[in-house]
């Protein structure tokens, strides 16, 4: 209590002094303030900076004793700064009202503005913790997929929200309920932060359901995605694409829209192959004796071809089948057997996954021929290895299609029209 008496007469030491001299109380007092107020901003000006000094080279020095890389980013996200500002704070808070105790109006103002400053900095400490704490996890391999941007960015939200409302009780004295109508002030909050409020339900979504993680190769035609996800926040979805180039795809379309992601590939055993050749249906035909005894010196086919000869043989003599004509009883196909041989060839390829699904099959017929479909999956996920792996397989396929007689589709080209017209005037 005398400290204070003896401060409230250090404060108006001025103000005595200048009556004194005859000078009114209206200029003497005025006078006293500007120059206390001024004296004031230098002591603490001063003090703020010895303070700031002693405390960032402070956490500096034990940063740099520790193991942990966590008070290092502590010191990269200013927060020693933001922390050295308390005490000068403090002593502002509680020297400004022995001030202005004389000048309620002037005190009003500076105390307006003395706790919006608090709340300022309040929310600069949360958020270089939240940063640092940000940066920290993101080291760490269990977090490194995670959308840490879009937590720090949700839950700043919530902080700039409390900010916002006690900021108008600050300066109207009233809670923000009495305002408006809860109805009235939820429309208004809908119209100006309706990206804002969708972006924050996207990422909790996309969070708890585990959407999408960042590292993730996602395929999203509606905004031309097609690359890694390298970053999540609060309204957007940042993708590489193959190209190099960046494509930012709105956080709700995460939820909105379709599009793929490619993560159960990469985390399976394989990658799938699915691709078809067109085969002439003209050029598919029963298998004479003689063709197959030629094409049992295929070493891959020979096999299937003896087992099934034997079976057909024994169906024909027990039906009876008058064989004079080919197509009684039952018969092979050079189809059939060319589709064994890639069966075979498929499951001796040792960069095929025999684990997963593997199979050749027939597609419905089209104008271009008859679809034969390669089902399988690579061992090797990696796009390069991938494709020279399935361009292997293609090239196996297309080369032995002449062995077992198999004609291939194709569109006929220039060449192959001069030909026909070529041939068609020599005739």
């Amino acid at each position: 209590m005398v400290a204070q008496i003896d401060f409230k007469k250090f404060t108006h030491f001025l103000e005595n002094f200048l009556l004194e001299k005859d000078i009114s109380a209206f200029w003497a007092a005025n006078i006293n303030i500007v120059v206390n107020f001024v004296l004031l901003g230098i002591v603490i000006f001063l003090f703020d900076k010895l303070l700031k000094y002693i405390i960032v080279e402070t956490f500096k020095a034990f940063s740099n004793k520790t193991k942990t890389a966590f008070d290092d980013m502590l010191v990269e996200s200013n927060f020693p700064r933001y922390i050295a500002h308390i005490i000068p704070l403090y002593l502002v808070i509680h020297i400004t009202p022995i001030l202005l105790e004389t000048h309620p109006l002037i005190w009003g103002i500076a105390n307006v503005l003395i706790q919006t400053y608090t709340i300022l900095l309040v929310v600069k400490i949360v958020r270089s913790i939240l940063r640092t704490l940000k940066r920290f996890l993101s080291t760490k391999e269990q977090f490194k997929d995670k959308p840490l941007e879009s937590y720090l960015q949700v839950f700043m939200l919530f902080v700039w929200g409390f900010a916002f409302i006690y900021g108008v009780y600050i300066f109207t004295g009233k809670e923000v309920i009495s305002i408006a109508s809860m109805g009235a002030l939820s429309a208004v909050i809908m119209l100006i932060f309706k990206d804002t409020i969708l972006g924050v339900v996207a990422s909790i979504q996309v969070s708890i359901n585990d959407i999408v993680r960042i590292g993730d190769w996602i395929t999203f035609s509606k905004y031309g995605a097609d690359g890694f996800v390298i970053d999540i926040s609060l309204a957007t979805v940042r993708v590489q694409n193959w190209d190099k180039t960046f494509t930012t795809i709105p956080t709700y379309s995460l939820i909105s829209d379709s599009f793929q992601n490619w993560r159960g590939m990469q985390e399976s055993g394989g990658r799938r192959i699915k691709r078809a050749i067109y085969v002439k249906q003209t050029s598919i035909k029963f298998l004479t004796p003689e063709m197959v005894e030629e094409f049992k010196k295929i070493e891959l086919v020979r096999p299937y071809i003896e087992h099934r000869q034997r079976e057909i043989l024994k169906h024909n003599e027990r039906t009876g089948a008058d064989k004079s004509v080919l197509i009684n009883g039952r018969n092979q196909t050079n189809f059939g057997v060319f589709r064994k041989f890639i069966d075979v060839s498929l499951n001796e390829n040792t960069a095929i996954n025999k684990d997963l699904v593997l199979m050749v099959r027939h597609l419905a017929p089209t104008s271009k021929g008859i679809p034969l479909e390669i089902y399988c999956f690579s061992k090797d996920k990696r796009w390069v290895n991938y494709e020279a792996i399935m361009a292997d397989v293609f090239d196996h396929i297309i080369a032995a299609a002449p062995y077992f007689e198999i004609e291939l589709f194709e569109e006929p080209s220039g060449a192959d029209i001069a030909k026909l017209a070529e041939a068609k005037l020599l005739n």
